[in-house]
């Protein structure tokens, strides 16, 4: 019986643990600043504005640069480690690619695919020649992925990189460009929840988020209003706040809802008795607000 068990640790230790390792790219708010220095270093900026559900999958919205039209969307998968592409088409047809695939291995190939970028859409074939840990803003290692085409290639001529976490050092919808700041330009600053977590700075002073600053207090314009003849309460104001938690006076925690930069939040009540209810909201720089509503 003991050696049975021992076999069956030793098969369940030697198997592969992806979720755990893996760094996803997107987070609960990004932002990318993408910089071209060929008359002059100009840095653009896009960036992640809330969540959207299609197809039963839900998607995080692509802001600013070329994605002004809000019809280009990401989603992740994180328990596949792969990251997806989604456009809308004016028509309402729906096109998704898949950008990047973290599972691949050394000498592993895939078909880069770059759409709506200055690259060519079907990039063909690349393979992946070296993953080499690096230090980022953090200090610790992430894993740089080095790829070059294959030669059956007709399409592609210059190498890729991908870093964990971050994805292309090109655009985000770029894996297969080369990121060439003389060039059409490379990623000089990746950050998550306003915290910085890829810098380049050869071409640029400081990286520091724009379309994610948090003012110093982010929460003071959250005003709480009551539904006319209902137990719901508005919270307006809210594309700073993270999270609202909903306290009985006991200290009992009641309602937990999540935000992703939406302007308002919605706290059913009418399912409580009446009385005093706590609502502590949370900013995405983790600082807090409490209101009191009475029902």
């Amino acid at each position: 019986m003991k050696s049975f068990l021992v076999i069956v640790l030793l098969f369940l230790s030697c198997q592969p643990i992806f979720a755990q390792d893996y760094k996803p790219i997107l987070d609960y708010r990004n932002e990318w600043h993408f910089t071209t220095c060929n008359f002059g270093c100009y840095t653009d900026k896009y960036y992640t504005d809330g969540d959207t559900l299609v197809d039963g999958k839900m998607y995080k919205i692509l802001e600013g640069y070329h994605f002004i039209s809000r019809t280009f969307l990401l989603r992740e998968d994180v328990s596949e480690r792969k990251l997806y592409f989604l456009r809308i088409r004016p028509s309402g047809g729906l096109e998704e690619y898949l950008l990047y695939d973290f599972t691949l291995e050394v000498g592993d190939t895939i078909n880069m695919q770059n759409p709506i970028t200055p690259f060519p859409q079907d990039g063909g074939y690349f393979r992946l020649d070296s993953i080499v840990p690096r230090p980022l803003v953090d200090g610790l290692d992430y894993d740089y992925f080095y790829f070059s085409p294959t030669p059956s290639n007709p399409i592609s001529t210059e190498n890729a990189v991908w870093v964990e976490g971050a994805g292309s050092l090109s655009l985000i919808n770029a894996p297969g460009g080369y990121p060439n700041l003389n060039g059409v330009g490379a990623l000089s600053c990746y950050f998550k929840n306003t915290e910085v977590f890829y810098a380049n700075l050869d071409s640029i002073d400081d990286c520091v988020p724009v379309y994610m600053n948090v003012k110093e207090n982010p929460l003071e314009e959250v005003i709480v209003s009551k539904s006319t003849n209902s137990g719901v309460y508005l919270l307006n104001n809210t594309m700073s706040v993270k999270d609202a938690n909903v306290y009985d006076l006991r200290g009992k925690k009641l309602i937990t809802l999540q935000n992703s930069f939406n302007k308002t939040m919605a706290i059913d009540l009418s399912g409580y008795s009446p009385g005093m209810y706590i609502v502590v909201i949370r900013s995405i720089a983790d600082t807090k607000r409490t209101f009191k509503v009475i029902k």
